[in-house]
């Protein structure tokens, strides 16, 4: 593997997803969202009015984190909404599989932009030979398949989402199950993201090197 300056004695490169690779834009506070989702989910046996989903995807995601015991806790959304399903069902439905299909069609309605930064997608090419991960505050229910849309997933060796864990960053954990999983010490890595609070100081208190991301665009030139 080539070395690159900048990066001497690093041998991976972890990475935030929304706002370091992917530019998103969603709205999750205006009814709009619901409405085509509560219609859909006449033909899922589910009835409820888009006010209603609303306020109970709204409220049940915050007693689900009040009522954990993690500093920085993390929902699954497909078991919210199954929750919310099974209450609401016309029928026998399958609320698991319900559940996921439902945050999916959520996602959908209230994204309004999903795109790749160009930039991110050059740094990406200048670092393969390193070995690359996600660590993410994010749905792997949905957030997986939007890498997969966007051509970035086949980049990564590791991608892990605070979903999969039940919490998320700053918790030094997710961090740190990336460098366990990638086989690799703190200060082997680079963290690249583009919150002070979520990604670069947390990583550098456990001993990374850390960079945010327009800081990164410069530094290798990918503008």
């Amino acid at each position: 593997m080539l070395e690159i300056q900048g990066l001497e004695g690093v041998k991976g490169m972890l990475f935030d997803c929304y706002k370091t690779l992917i530019d998103i834009q969603t709205d999750e506070s205006s009814l709009d969202t619901y409405r085509p989702i509560s219609s859909w989910l006449i033909y899922q046996g589910v009835k409820i009015t888009p006010e209603e989903l609303m306020a109970e995807y709204k409220g049940s995601c915050r007693m689900e984190i009040e009522a954990g015991f993690e500093r920085y806790p993390e929902v699954k959304v497909e078991r919210v909404f199954s929750s919310i399903c099974k209450r609401h069902a016309l029928w026998n439905i399958d609320e698991a599989v319900v559940g996921i299909e439902t945050a999916r069609a959520f996602r959908a309605g209230s994204l309004r932009r999903l795109q790749a930064f160009p930039q991110s997608l050059r740094l990406l090419d200048q670092f393969q030979g390193y070995s690359l991960g996600i660590v993410s505050n994010g749905q792997r229910v949905f957030s997986e398949l939007e890498l997969k849309y966007l051509d970035l997933y086949k980049y990564f060796q590791l991608v892990i989402f605070s979903s999969d864990l039940g919490y998320k960053k700053p918790d030094p954990r997710i961090f740190q199950a990336a460098t366990q999983q990638l086989g690799l010490r703190p200060e082997e890595m680079m963290y690249i993201g583009d919150s002070f609070e979520n990604d670069i100081i947390p990583s550098i208190k456990l001993g990374m090197k850390a960079m945010h991301i327009e800081e990164a665009w410069r530094f290798f030139k990918t503008i």
